[in-house]
């Protein structure tokens, strides 16, 4: 009998592809005022994440808040304003092109999705009915001008310069994630353990582009690009 394949495991959940939510300090999204002003508490470590976390006091309720490069304890923070500062949090019309942002909101008020791993952010590229951002991935994006972003750039980013050497390291530190350590190839297993397995050499055997449509267990392989609306 095979095993199930590592697309089934993720779509089921497993301990090794769900968010360590019980690891997380907060859900790190923006603050649901207009105005405001805070100040930066402490700077603590994340378990589950990839970058360090700001405690913000805003108006005696403590609140956490990515921390930002150059940022420091004791420093204000205010939301809203026209104050080009890291660590400001303000809509996406009051920045100016070329200011490099992160935590931006996807559509007005939802507290923002995009540019939230250490070291990375979005740079603004143009402004006005819709304001164009440069992802962290090289792609043009439009956004709303009324969604927010904080000024700077994560911290954390050069978690990746140090090299973990061993097996070991790498395994607790995807262990703190939930991010599997091994990966095995379709190829490298049998015919009854993946679709690609089997045959005694490593070779697919047969087009491995499935279709969008197809049941999560044949998934596997590449699949066909999204046809563009004309």
């Amino acid at each position: 009998m095979g095993k199930r394949l590592r697309t089934q495991r993720r779509g089921r959940g497993c301990p090794h592809y769900r968010s360590p939510s019980h690891r997380h300090v907060d859900d790190v999204r923006l603050p649901h005022v207009e105005n405001g002003t805070g100040t930066i508490r402490d700077l603590i470590q994340a378990p589950g994440r990839t970058s360090p976390l700001a405690v913000i006091e805003f108006n005696g309720k403590t609140d956490y808040q990515l921390a930002v490069e150059g940022t420091k304890v004791g420093q204000k923070v205010t939301i809203g304003t026209n104050a080009i500062v890291a660590g400001n949090i303000t809509t996406l019309d009051k920045i100016p092109e070329g200011t490099l942002i992160h935590n931006v909101e996807g559509t007005p008020g939802d507290g923002g999705k995009y540019a939230k791993t250490a070291g990375s952010s979005a740079t603004v590229v143009s402004r006005g009915n819709r304001v164009v951002l440069l992802m962290p991935s090289g792609q043009m994006k439009e956004f709303h001008p009324d969604c927010r972003a904080v000024i700077g750039v994560v911290a954390g980013g050069g978690r990746g310069d140090k090299p973990l050497a061993k097996a070991g390291k790498n395994a607790l530190t995807l262990r703190s994630r939930s991010v599997a350590n091994k990966v095995v190839s379709g190829v490298a297993m049998n015919a009854v353990d993946h679709p690609h397995g089997g045959g005694s050499h490593p070779h697919v055997g047969g087009p491995n582009c499935q279709r969008r449509t197809a049941s999560t267990g044949q998934k596997v392989g590449f699949l066909p690009k999204k046809k563009r609306k004309v």
